[in-house]
């Protein structure tokens, strides 16, 4: 059921939050300026009408959002922190202070299936509008943009091929189990022991028993997806699903494309960026649009079947369009994009540094200027949620990308409104000061 608006009743006991925090708090000033009524037009058509118990007030389930990837919290220590934060707290609507947990952390990962990636694209249009209504987000900010794509990894162990084997031989034992099926061996006992055993011989560098006991995994995985497909002539989609899975990987080569690298994340690819200290890096493509002026993110998405960076560019401008309003008139981008094919309004500019020597001094400050994409990157990574991304399939890459994205900016104009205090604290002991020496002026 769509949420009810709540209206707390006066307490002449209690004191409101507005009453007993700073003013001049950033998220007190960020919190007045996001029009959140806008999130009740846009999430309040995704429930269903009296059906059901009404839902957590919206506006407390984005703040939620909002300050989770901003403060680079997982949904349990988010909850947990809430009820210490008065700031936080009227970020979030409340008008008193709450000594209970406002919600269970598994509402998290229910709002966000119900708002879906396009939904999380509204919070991170939302943020950037707050920046375009506060001043610090203009139109000449898109005259240049940098384009730049990353690896955003998945919350996996690093793939091997004795690990898989014995992952998948647990998945089909308990899917065995739960369909009443009588194994004839399970081999739990001496596929642990094999692994355990297979780990040993590779820290010693001893290649070829640990090659051996991988073998002796892939066999008892084998001798369980055999039997399963004896004793069972027709599953049902979701043990299908299983064997099929567990074919695929009985059967995969060293060198084979669209490998399987998790066995519960099937949707991740194995990505090589040419890093010195990282040689492979498992997750999805995402690509990035930010403004060369200020780094603001102005669009960011991801991509799966590790396309092409030139192939990407259209999606991201488009969008990047789409969330902001505006076009970019030119975006700088690497030598990966080199034979994008893109045609449209925007001129792209292909960062070559050996030709740089023929530009003017003008121009060649904005080429330099592409680099400044790369820290933007380490920063959503490390502070903003998406070094790994522990949501699940691709709709929660998407989701994880995006509101990344979102934590980002959040800290960006949280940035800006601290600066604010901070200079009118200065100006005021300045005044104050000089009230001092001149009697005259008080």
């Amino acid at each position: 059921m769509r949420p009810k608006k709540q209206h707390e009743n006066a307490d002449l006991f209690r004191s409101r939050l507005d009453q007993i925090i700073d003013h001049r708090h950033p998220l007190y000033q960020l919190a007045n300026q996001i029009e959140w009524s806008y999130f009740e037009e846009k999430f309040g058509e995704r429930y269903v009408e009296n059906v059901g118990s009404p839902g957590k007030p919206i506006r407390l389930m984005v703040g939620l959002h909002y300050l989770k990837y901003t403060f680079n919290e997982s949904d349990e220590s988010l909850i947990e922190r809430f009820i210490e934060n008065p700031y936080w707290q009227y970020f979030c609507g409340f008008e008193y202070f709450q000594h209970t947990f406002p919600i269970d952390p598994s509402s998290m990962t229910r709002f966000r299936q119900r708002i879906g990636w396009s939904g999380a694209e509204e919070l991170l249009k939302e943020a950037l509008n707050t920046a375009k209504r506060s001043g610090y987000l203009k139109k000449s900010h898109l005259n240049k943009v940098n384009v730049d794509t990353t690896v955003q990894e998945k919350a996996i162990a690093f793939p091997t091929d004795a690990r898989l084997y014995h992952k998948m031989r647990e998945t089909l034992v308990r899917a065995a189990g739960s369909w009443g099926i009588q194994l004839r061996q399970s081999y739990r006992r001496l596929s642990k022991k094999a692994l355990a055993r297979q780990a040993r011989y590779g820290q010693a560098r001893q290649l070829k028993r640990a090659g051996k006991m991988t073998r002796k995994l892939k066999t008892y995985l084998g001798c369980v997806y055999r039997d399963i497909k004896r004793k069972v002539e027709e599953p049902d989609e979701e043990l299908n699903d299983l064997l099929l899975l567990a074919e695929r990987l009985l059967n995969q080569k060293r060198n084979d494309s669209n490998k399987i690298y998790s066995i519960h994340a099937r949707e991740v690819e194995c990505i090589s960026k040419g890093k010195a200290h990282k040689r492979y890096e498992f997750g999805c493509k995402v690509g990035m649009v930010t403004s060369s002026r200020d780094n603001w993110i102005l669009g960011i998405r991801a991509y799966h079947g590790n396309p092409y960076d030139g192939h990407t560019l259209k999606e991201t401008l488009s969008q990047m369009q789409r969330l902001t309003g505006w076009k970019a008139r030119e975006a700088y981008a690497d030598l990966g994009y080199r034979g994008h094919g893109y045609q449209g309004e925007t001129r792209i500019n292909i960062v070559n540094y050996r030709q740089m020597k023929k530009l003017t001094r003008a121009v060649k400050k904005w080429f330099k200027r592409r680099s400044a994409i790369e820290p933007i990157f380490g920063h959503v990574k490390y502070d903003n949620r998406m070094d790994r991304n522990h949501l699940r399939g691709q709709e929660g890459d998407q989701i994880n990308a995006i509101l990344s994205a979102c934590g980002f900016n959040m800290r960006k104009l949280l940035a800006v409104f601290l600066c604010l205090k901070y200079f009118w604290q200065k100006f005021s002991q300045k005044l104050k000061n000089s009230t001092l020496f001149y009697p005259e002026m008080a």
